[in-house]
């Protein structure tokens, strides 16, 4: 017997499910199965639509209208389901989805946020076309990485209910992928100002490495090139410099890309220019560090650089299978994450520990590269899928609006330990260049001490002399001395380069002059001397020579070691060559006899002189040099000046004079 007011529990449980199903507004009843509806009347956020999606596949224009009968198509919950387990075998390549949304009649308009939805796909809001990328049909993939804001039309909102269609091509790449086609991220619903403040947010937090990334890679690209070009035997800033400019042609369309949307055969363009990448970053690597790149490791980084290539047009443009991938990434991922790292670690082991700095962003890019083939790998095989989540995780992480990619971060931390190298071999070198320019001014000092600037009155001479080293310090030397019985000695000669050694040698050859002059003033065995002093003693360098000894009735006596022949009165004196000083032991130097008459004059050039070369590219020459001859010494060596010194410039000019007497210089 029931009494009054009591209830059999099992319809209190009835009556409380009844309740419960009529108090969710989100649910309505649909050929026997559970369809949500959005509800978007009290909308006070920007929300994700994730949930109550239907899909099918096939293409039909009527599938946009807002009144298609949907009752038969497939429940789809973005943020979960995959498409492959609604069509495992037909695999399609256009399905279509459609989200029921509620909506008052009197709220404010609604807008859409989409991104990356696919490579060519529509959207429409109850029968309208709001947006299309792409061409589905042929198909033709334009870049969808794109942010649209898509505000639905006011009129719409009279009936309370709306119809988000989306028609979708989905390719052979996109199949292979855990999750093809449409998901949760790729479209926003909410107010047009939050939805655009939302869009920035998320443009700076996915693109913000990618923008520190590349004003670096701008910098270093500038610095690189400029290091180069005053530092040309350092390689490894041609290779930074080439680099860093592959990089630049991926700045202008990535930033056109966050607002426009475009074909994606514009990429092949950047990838064509970029080609090279991989090539040139493993050669500046081994440049810094200096391992020396043989013909099988060309090779192999041309092979890289072209399997590159392919993958990344190939994915693109929807055809690359990811078993394809895995092959063709290959190379790089071993390049990156094992030949790479090795020539790294051997070299920190050496006298490249700086260097080895660089192993940090290498190893990063690596872990990278290999998070990337993974991902490829787990669409093959579903053992890999655990460990592919948790590398996935690491590789790009999110922190709030920020999306942080490994790769990125990878190539930041790269311009940054290499512009730290650069600077600590900046610094490096400044010390030896202050060191050298304290070497270099000692050096001049000693010049400027051992090589005549003033030379004393010698009876029956008139002596001029100019020397003017193209540097601060040069390589030309000469020493006028006293003989017996009035008589004088001219040493004059060349060494071979420039600089501090150069130098050297020269404080060398004057000491060396002035110790044999005090024994022999012969031409000929006084330039043996120096000979036999030099081989053996400068590491390969060598010096041209030319010694004269003039009696004061006029006898000259000259040997030449390689050096250029004096004039006498405007001609050539024409003398026997010989090896230079410091070539040859044991080289025997001919002596050349000839007369100096009383008012004559005898000339001397360094190849200064002759190799003085104009902005045409014109040398000053022999016949410029022996028709000025007779000028002098000061007016011969600021001819040569001004037509364009480019090395050490030394003119010697002794005439005899006709009376018994002296001129200074």
């Amino acid at each position: 017997m029931l009494v009054a007011g009591s209830c059999p529990f099992r319809f209190r449980a009835f009556r409380l499910l009844l309740c419960l199903v009529c108090l969710t507004p989100a649910c309505i009843r649909v050929s026997g199965q559970q369809t949500s509806v959005f509800d978007a009347t009290n909308l006070q956020v920007s929300t994700e639509l994730a949930h109550g999606w239907l899909v099918e596949s096939g293409d039909d224009p009527a599938f946009a209208h807002p009144d298609f009968d949907d009752s038969q198509w497939q429940l789809f919950d973005a943020s979960s389901d995959s498409l492959s387990k609604f069509f495992p075998n037909t695999r399609p390549d256009i399905v279509w989805y459609r989200l029921h949304l509620k909506v008052a009649q009197d709220q404010a308009a609604l807008a859409l946020l989409e991104n990356n939805i696919s490579s060519a796909f529509e959207i429409y809001s109850n029968g309208v076309k709001l947006l299309s990328v792409g061409r589905i049909v042929p198909f033709v993939p334009y870049d969808p990485s794109s942010f649209f804001i898509l505000p639905i039309p006011k009129n719409q909102f009279a009936s309370g209910s709306l119809v988000i269609a989306l028609r979708v091509h989905i390719s052979k790449s996109d199949w292979a992928l855990p999750q093809p086609g449409y998901a949760s991220q790729n479209l926003t619903v909410g107010q047009e100002k939050s939805l655009r403040e939302r869009m920035w947010l998320q443009i700076i937090g996915a693109n913000l490495l990618f923008g520190l990334d590349a004003s670096a890679a701008v910098c270093v690209c500038i610095g690189a090139l400029l290091l180069y070009a005053t530092q040309q035997e350092r390689r490894e800033y041609l290779w930074l410099f080439l680099a860093n400019l592959n990089v630049l042609p991926l700045i202008p369309l990535s930033i056109y890309s966050l607002m426009h949307t475009f074909p994606v055969r514009w990429w092949v363009f950047v990838f064509i220019a970029r080609l090279a990448l991989p090539y040139f970053w493993a050669r500046m690597i081994c440049a810094f560090v200096g391992y020396r790149v043989g013909w099988k490791m060309q090779i192999y980084l041309i092979v890289t650089c072209l399997a590159a290539l392919w993958v990344e047009i190939e994915q693109r443009f929807g055809g690359l299978i990811y078993a394809q991938l895995l092959i063709a990434y290959a190379p790089f991922v071993l390049l990156a994450m094992v030949i790479l790292p090795w020539i790294l670690i051997k070299s920190a082991r050496g006298t490249r520990r700086l260097e080895g700095l660089l192993i940090v962003p290498v190893m990063l890019f690596g872990f990278s590269s290999v998070a990337y083939w993974l991902d490829a790998a787990a669409s093959q095989f579903t053992f890999l899928g655990g460990v592919n989540r948790i590398i996935s995780s690491i590789a790009v992480m999110v922190a709030g609006p920020f999306t942080i990619d490994t790769g990125q971060l990878a190539e930041l931390l790269s311009s940054v330990t290499l512009a730290l190298i650069i600077l600590i071999r900046s610094n490096r070198v400044s010390r030896q260049q202050t060191l050298l320019e304290e070497q270099i001014a000692a050096a001049r000092e000693v010049q400027t001490v051992i090589l005549p600037g003033q030379i004393e009155n010698l009876s029956g001479f008139a002596i001029e002399s100019v020397y003017e080293p193209a540097q601060r310090v040069g390589g030309d030397f000469f020493q006028i001395l006293p003989a017996s019985e009035n008589g004088l000695l001219v040493v004059i000669g060349d060494v071979a380069g420039k600089g501090l050694p150069a130098a050297m040698l020269v404080s060398f050859l004057v000491g060396t002059i002035r110790t044999a002059a005090e024994n022999s003033h012969t031409p000929g065995l006084l330039l043996s001397r120096l000979n036999e002093h030099l081989c053996g003693r400068t590491r390969g360098g060598f010096s041209t020579a030319l010694a004269v000894h003039i009696d004061v009735d006029g006898q000259v006596s000259a040997a030449n070691a390689g050096h250029l022949a004096p004039y006498l009165d405007g001609a050539e004196v024409e003398l026997p060559g010989a090896l230079p000083l410091g070539v040859v032991s044991g080289t025997k130097y001919e002596t050349t006899r000839f007369h100096l008459p009383p008012g004559s004059r005898l000339t001397f050039y360094s190849d200064g002189v002759i190799e003085a070369e104009n902005t045409k590219g014109e040398l000053f020459g022999f016949d410029r040099a022996r028709q000025i001859s007779t000028q002098s010494a000061l007016s011969i060596a600021d001819s040569a000046r001004q037509y364009g010194q480019q090395d050490d410039i030394t003119v010697i000019a002794i005439t005899r004079e006709s009376v018994q007497g002296s001129t200074p210089v």
